[in-house]
């Protein structure tokens, strides 16, 4: 497949899945009586299909998820000027974001209801700058392990020509909630 190809697959893609999103309701935070009884694989789903809110930092940092499965969470993200660093090149926070945003949702889908996770520990190595005139990226994060108290996952952000800008691995702390963000 060119690279052409794979951008515009891509595009319709993450066009088709905020539609829905943005057709539902919106962004947000969701309310645990919303989220109660579902497991983070169906947390993720709903909101794919826009009857949960998603994260607004999807707005400000302009990337989105796009793709989930068992262990799994693919989003896109948009480079562009308003995400450039003094030298031109696009800000590594932007790339570590859009990888814990992979990394923590791919363990996300993972979780059984009543269990949360938070990051422990995130380590992101950039190995290609990343300029405006890349049109999109993608992480794709993958659960390594998950465990009863400790989940790791692994992700890679590329570009529609298959370029590797950066790869990134997390240790998530998994957890039972509250009693009161179940209800």
């Amino acid at each position: 497949m060119t690279q052409h190809n794979q951008l515009e697959q891509w595009l319709a893609l993450e066009q088709e899945v905020m539609a829905r999103m943005d057709a539902g309701v919106g962004p947000g935070v969701s309310r645990p009586d919303q989220v109660a009884g579902l497991d983070g694989l169906q947390m993720m789903q709903a909101m794919l299909r826009g009857e949960l809110p998603y994260p607004p930092i999807a707005r400000t940092l302009d990337f989105r998820l796009v793709e989930v499965s068992e262990g799994v969470a693919i989003f896109q993200g948009t480079p562009g000027v308003e995400h450039l660093n003094p030298m031109g090149t696009v800000h590594g926070g932007w790339f570590a974001t859009l990888l814990d945003s992979a990394l923590g949702c791919a363990v996300h889908t993972r979780m059984l209801p009543g269990r949360g996770y938070t990051t422990a520990e995130l380590g992101v190595n950039l190995v290609k700058a990343i300029t405006p005139k890349v049109q999109r990226v993608r992480a794709e994060g993958r659960v390594i392990h998950c465990g009863r108290q400790l989940a790791t996952a692994e992700a890679r952000l590329v570009g529609p020509d298959g370029t590797l800008y950066a790869h990134a691995t997390t240790t998530c702390l998994v957890f039972d909630l509250p009693a009161q963000s179940r209800a």
